[in-house]
C-alpha cells in the first residue's frame, strides 16, 4: 500500500511517518531529504519545485511494484500533489491511504516550529511566519486526520495503525 502523509511543517508528520515505517518495515520517502539532495547536487539550483515530488513519485512506484509498503512524507499542500500520489497508487494497483497530520494547538505548533533542529545537513527549516504564510489548500478527498496536539507519538501511531 501507499501511505500518503501531508501536513504543515511542525505538525509531527515526519515523526509519525518514521515511526510507522519502523513498525511496518516500510519504505519511508521524505521529500525534504530528496529536495536537499537535489540542492546539494547543484548549489546554484535555487528553489526546488516539482522535481523533488517527481523523484519521490518514481521511487514510490518502483518500491510498490516490488511489493513493498511505501510511506510518502511531504507537506503535500495542493490538490495537484495529492492527486499525483493517488495516481501512483492507482498505476501500481495498490491502495492509497491519505493521512493529514495537524497540530490544533497553535501555541504548541509554533513552539515545535521554533525549537526544532534540522536532521538533514544543510536543510533550512521554515520559520513560524513561513508556516503561517504557506500555501496549503484544505483537503477535499476523504482522508484520515491525526491531531498530534497534546498526544504522544505512540497514541497517534496506534490510531493510524488501527485505521490501516
Amino acid at each position: 500500500m501507499l501511505i500518503i502523509f501531508g501536513g504543515l511543517p511542525g505538525s509531527g508528520k515526519t515523526t509519525l511517518a518514521r515511526a510507522l515505517a519502523v513498525r511496518l518495515r516500510a519504505v519511508h520517502l521524505r521529500i525534504d531529504t530528496i529536495e536537499q539532495a537535489l540542492r546539494d547536487a547543484d548549489p546554484q539550483a535555487g528553489e526546488i519545485g516539482i522535481e523533488g515530488y517527481a523523484v519521490a513519485y518514481a521511487l514510490a512506484a518502483d518500491n510498490l511494484r516490488n511489493g513493498l509498503t511505501v510511506i510518502a512524507d511531504s507537506v503535500n499542500p495542493l490538490p495537484v500533489t495529492r492527486n499525483a500520489w493517488r495516481e501512483v497508487a492507482s498505476r501500481c494497483s495498490v491502495p492509497g491511504i491519505e493521512i493529514e497530520v495537524i497540530c490544533s494547538d497553535a501555541a504548541e505548533h509554533r513552539r515545535r516550529v521554533e525549537t526544532r533542529q534540522a536532521d538533514i545537513a544543510g536543510l533550512k527549516l521554515p520559520t513560524w511566519h513561513d508556516v503561517e504564510q504557506r500555501d496549503y489548500v484544505p483537503w477535499s478527498q476523504p482522508h484520515l486526520v491525526i491531531d498530534t496536539a497534546g498526544r504522544t507519538i505512540e497514541a497517534s501511531l496506534d490510531e493510524i495503525v488501527a485505521a490501516l
